[in-house]
């Protein structure tokens, strides 16, 4: 069908992104907003605003009702939820079906399978993806002290249901699990209404790498390459690149062709990305699939020079994708995370007025943000204001490119990651590519920067 108008279901960064590319494609942007985010980029830039509640999350951005009268009020064809909030939840996928809006990403049944971790790992064994070893199911206390004497220390225990480090502890040895046990299943029950845990061998000295990929819904796939994702901090994301220095050619063709087979089995429609763990001796182990667009997808764009955003459109409008098979990558580019935090302070939010905002110029600097000056950064949502994303011909090229392009941004008003980040591309682990995601804790005495 040929799309018209989209409510682009989200805020801040990502709602500015999908109204970008909807205006690149001739389509109309809807944006909505909380009282909070009256004044905020998004609103400007759309071609109409729809006000959906007060500041709390709950009570606007994730209202199903709310979204969904603005959608059908101001007459959409199609609804993006861009990343976070509802973007990966099949109930709202389907209620937008119902209210004849497209939703642009996968089908509700294909949200739900790789929503469930366990379901997830069932239907991409079943496509020949090499999984890590652990429960086949949702584990019990004693299930889990059963699996950790069959198959050893460290265990991670995790939510069956969400992701992004919330329900997840790391258990060292048997006088730890039940506590962890019981602090995981509370986390998980608080966070996703299930606190049902698995449990899968902790795997040790690990790189975190992800596959993006593009599917018709119909079993034709275009995969895009991998990002590393190693350097995080409590599993949270702060640095991201591509190609990843991890990766041999053999290894990456090997990574992509199991997630292709993984998608071509879903028939999965729209953006994705597969996650692996890579250990020590190059062997890949399934982790999860994101079934939306993900915050770090402007490093595959510089890579590949594909637009991911306008990819899902058009798959979303019935047009298919660019090509299928393996996209050409060209180049390194690497993406910081700039937070609203405080790393010397335990990396405490910072919401607050923006007093100057100058980003980055320059070839190959690409800023997604946004902020302007004197935006007042509001205490309700996540803490992410700007993506600093850069490319060059080559992996040193591009180290140096992102320094000098934090070295030009000027953001005050608020502390920010900004030196974090500077220390984390100059330091020499960082700049050997032989990290893991052990990297912050390690070396964090050695960045100069206060205790996290």
């Amino acid at each position: 069908m040929k799309l018209r108008r989209v409510l682009v279901a989200n805020r801040g960064e990502v709602a500015v992104r999908i109204v970008r590319a909807c205006h690149e494609l001739g389509l109309e942007a809807v944006a909505v907003y909380s009282t909070a985010d009256r004044d905020s980029l998004h609103v400007r830039l759309a071609d109409h605003a729809v006000h959906i509640g007060p500041p709390p999350a709950q009570q606007s951005y994730l209202s199903i009702p709310s979204l969904i009268a603005a959608g059908t009020t101001t007459g959409c064809d199609a609804v993006h939820p861009g990343w976070g909030f509802l973007a990966e939840n099949a109930g709202f996928a389907r209620a937008c079906e119902d209210n004849d809006l497209v939703f642009v990403g996968p089908a509700p049944e294909t949200i739900e399978t790789m929503g469930d971790k366990i379901r997830a790992k069932t239907t991409v064994a079943e496509a020949g993806v090499p999984l890590v070893p652990g429960s086949d199911g949702p584990a019990t206390l004693d299930g889990a002290r059963a699996l950790g004497r069959e198959i050893g220390y460290p265990l991670l225990l995790k939510a069956a249901s969400g992701g992004g480090g919330r329900g997840m502890r790391l258990v060292g040895d048997p006088g730890e699990i039940e506590a962890a046990y019981r602090m995981a299943s509370a986390e998980a029950e608080s966070a996703f209404s299930d606190g049902s845990l698995y449990v899968e061998k902790a795997v040790v000295g690990a790189r975190h790498v992800e596959i993006q990929v593009l599917g018709d819904g119909e079993g034709g796939v275009l995969t895009l390459g991998e990002r590393d994702c190693s350097i995080q901090r409590r599993h949270q994301k702060l640095v991201e690149e591509a190609p990843s220095p991890a990766l041999t050619p053999e290894l990456r063709e090997e990574m992509e062709a199991a997630a292709a087979r993984a998608v071509e089995t879903l028939r999965y429609r729209g953006a994705g990305t597969i996650e692996f763990l890579v250990d020590a001796d190059r062997r890949f182990y399934f982790i999860e699939m994101n079934t939306r667009l993900q915050v770090e997808h402007p490093v595959t764009e510089l890579l590949t020079g594909i637009d991911l955003a306008q990819a899902q459109l058009r798959v979303a409008a019935g047009e298919g994708l660019p090509r299928t098979g393996r996209a050409e990558l060209r180049g390194h580019a690497i993406e910081l995370r700039i937070n609203a935090e405080d790393p010397t302070h335990d990396f405490r939010p910072a919401p607050g007025a923006v007093t100057r905002f100058r980003p980055p110029l320059g070839p190959g600097v690409r800023v997604d943000t946004h902020v302007f000056e004197g935006y007042v950064i509001p205490p309700f949502y996540d803490s992410l204001i700007a993506k600093v994303i850069v490319w060059a011909d080559d992996r040193p090229g591009a180290i140096a490119r992102a320094r000098r392009a934090l070295a030009e941004l000027e953001l005050d008003g608020i502390p920010t990651t900004r030196e974090l980040h500077l220390a984390i591309l100059a330091s020499d682990g960082f700049r050997s590519g032989d990290y893991t995601t052990g990297f912050l804790a390690e070396s964090w005495a050695g960045l100069g920067l206060a205790a996290a």
